[in-house]
């Protein structure tokens, strides 16, 4: 019987590396796409708008970044069912987790706690990765954004990791 960390580790390998391909050619066909898209809907560079490339730097920061937001849900959702054992619960853990925190920010009056809780919330805090513009309007810069969510996924996995030795004991 193989050790349950050795297996984690295995699992959250082979997804991650799932992940990463269908991810990058899900974000580039995205590229191609938006690139001949755009121009006929008015993003024009007469209009302000420069052609999509992954020459530009935030592009490609956005697009890394989506790349690797996928993955880091992908393992939180790893490390929330391993912890639960449970598909549809584990399903709705990730979920709320991932909706919770924008529905009570739009709850909440006081803009320093909305701010905050768009700083510590997976969701939006991994999506700062994807703005192109106006970064000293996010809550949290793009790659700040992108740890608080791959903190979010770390826990998971700790909790998936020593839960079953838990259980176990």
């Amino acid at each position: 019987m193989p050790n349950r960390l050795t297996v984690l580790t295995a699992k959250a390998t082979v997804l991650t590396t799932v992940v990463l391909a269908s991810g990058a050619a899900a974000v580039l066909a995205s590229l191609l796409v938006g690139r001949h898209i755009l121009p006929g809907n008015g993003f024009t560079e007469a209009h302000g708008y420069a052609p999509l490339s992954l020459a530009d730097g935030p592009t490609l920061r956005a697009a890394v970044g989506s790349v690797l937001y996928l993955a880091l849900i992908a393992l939180t959702g790893l490390g929330v069912a391993t912890a639960v054992r449970e598909a549809a619960t584990a399903i709705g853990i990730v979920l709320g987790l991932l909706y919770l925190f924008p529905v009570v920010t739009q709850v909440v009056h006081d803009p320093e706690w909305q701010r905050h809780l768009q700083q510590i919330a997976p969701m939006t805090a991994g999506l700062a990765v994807q703005a192109t513009v106006h970064l000293d309007g996010l809550p949290i810069g793009p790659w700040a954004g992108l740890g608080v969510l791959a903190a979010w996924a770390a826990a998971a996995l700790l909790v998936g990791g020593l839960l079953p030795h838990r259980r176990d004991a």
